[in-house]
């Protein structure tokens, strides 16, 4: 049986596959820096952007929590005879914990402090309720024993959300990764601040200057120029890009946000005004994301919360609905033709992010093109008898359900293209300087555009530039009544077209 605080945990994390470190093993840009340069802030396993939670969120999961407890525990006590010692604990209980701060759970606060704060609480609380129900004249031990396990439940339920929330920092799902722009002073004043206040994981340094930078500054690596930073393969872990020139340098500014506008992850700006305390302020600002970014979409945890539930409820409806579908779907491919069920693509996620995408097999197994330097064209050979149906339909996607519980994908998203996916010749992404902003978001099963008409292939540049406008459209609009409309409208479309190459 699972632990209370890995019960918690699941809930609160999900299911967030871990990639292997960028930082080790063979290189994309260049020989893996390998051990020596992995920095002073490098979580043990870095996590995708995509799964990253808020402190806050959990905290306010703990307090929803706690009032749950007390309300549920209060009843019991009532039942025991006694309403009003009940009633009493139960609002000194959750005021006591309130006003002690032990909602908080700041980073450097141990168990035992938190603990003793909420022992404070809780202890003051018991002592009213177990005063009530001595002076009443009716001292049941039940009523006492009841007050005492009440108390003791939450006490649990503190340390288990302090071991989860603690956990979470330790395996960087709760602490955004940075990465900063210019090897100067200033980076080295937010460096510094995020040793002080451990609100920001720094994973790297990028700066044009190579010949004048250091090798490191206070330990964390000088990984590139910004050349560099455009593809490099540690940006899917990236939550915030930190520009750290000089403020008197805004020439140099803003070519740096126009050079890193084609980047999905949002773009701040960290001034070296002030000291110590408002180093740490505007810090803890860009960890929160409460500064508008000077690109990229700001971040909205709230928005995002309510997107993932949304996926998982509706994805796990699609399955039971689908199910019978896809296990016909699934025999018919293997009687069809040989090869594989399903076919596996590598394509970008959110923040850049390679994911595998999974789809029934529609085309012929010797001639599957996995990057999509070939789009499908109207009567394609590759493509079987029974996949030209499975595609018309779509029934070929469904097996993206599963890319959506994993937190890959969502329901409703830009759909994801092949690495390298060329349209005449040339890589996709390098016909619209915008492209990569399809991807500050996490990739869907169907979208804006797919019900606005831009389905199937984009072979000529006219249609990617189509579609990324869509997408972008998309992000800037997304809410949740959007989505439910793009839900409701798939099928519709879906049926009504037969223009569409699939």
């Amino acid at each position: 049986m699972s632990s209370p605080v890995s019960t918690v945990e699941t809930l609160a994390f999900g299911v967030a596959p871990e990639s292997a470190s960028p930082f080790t093993g063979g290189a994309a840009n260049g020989p893996g820096p390998g051990p020596a340069k992995r920095g002073p802030f490098r979580p043990g396993r870095l996590v995708p952007s995509r799964a990253r939670l808020e402190t806050r969120l959990l905290a306010r999961a703990a307090r929803g929590l706690d009032v749950v407890l007390a309300a549920g525990l209060g009843g019991a006590i009532t039942v025991a005879g006694h309403p009003v010692a009940a009633g009493v604990w139960a609002v000194t209980t959750l005021i006591g914990l309130r006003l002690l701060d032990t909602y908080a759970f700041p980073r450097k606060q141990s168990l035992a402090a938190h603990m003793a704060r909420a022992g404070l609480a809780l202890g003051v609380s018991l002592l009213i309720a177990t005063g009530l129900v001595v002076v009443s004249g009716r001292s049941e031990p039940t009523a006492v024993w009841a007050l005492l396990a009440a108390t003791g439940a939450l006490s649990v339920s503190h340390l288990a959300w302090w071991t989860v929330i603690a956990r979470g920092r330790a395996q960087g799902r709760l602490t955004p990764n940075i990465v900063v722009v210019g090897a100067t002073k200033n980076a080295e004043r937010l460096i510094e601040a995020a040793m002080r206040t451990g609100e920001v994981n720094v994973l790297g340094v990028f700066d044009d200057r190579l010949d004048r930078a250091p090798e490191n500054i206070l330990g964390v690596p000088v990984l590139g120029d910004t050349s560099a930073l455009l593809d490099h393969r540690i940006m899917p872990y990236v939550d915030r890009i930190v520009i750290a020139v000089a403020s008197t340098a805004q020439a140099r500014v803003r070519q740096l946000v126009e050079k890193l506008d084609v980047l999905p992850n949002p773009l701040h700006l960290f001034i070296d005004v002030g000291g110590v305390v408002e180093d740490d302020a505007a810090l803890a600002r860009i960890a929160a994301g409460s500064d508008s970014p000077l690109s990229g979409s700001p971040a909205s945890a709230r928005r995002a919360l309510l997107k993932r539930a949304q996926d998982l409820i509706v994805a796990s409806l699609g399955l039971l609905v689908a199910g019978p579908i896809m296990l016909v779907v699934a025999l018919a491919v293997k009687l069809d033709s040989p090869g594989p069920i399903f076919f596996r693509q590598r394509r970008h996620g959110f923040n850049n992010e390679v994911i595998l995408v999974w789809k029934f097999r529609s085309m012929r197994h010797d001639m599957a093109d996995a990057c999509a330097t070939r789009q499908v064209t109207y009567g394609d050979e590759r493509v079987t008898r029974l996949g030209r149906f499975i595609r018309k339909t779509s029934l070929d996607e469904l097996p993206q359900l599963f890319n959506v519980l994993k937190g890959e994908m969502s329901i409703v998203g830009p759909r994801p293209h092949a690495i390298g996916m060329k349209t005449g010749g040339v890589e996709s992404a390098k016909l619209v300087t915008q492209y990569a902003h399809r991807h500050r978001i996490k990739p869907g099963l169907t979208g804006w555009a797919a019900i606005k008409g831009s389905r199937g292939p984009v072979d000529t540049p006219e249609s990617v530039r189509l579609r990324v406008a869509l997408d972008v459209e998309y992000i800037e609009r997304q809410s949740l009544w959007l989505d439910l409309y793009i839900i409701a409208m798939t099928i519709p479309c879906l049926l009504g077209d037969r223009s569409a190459v699939r």
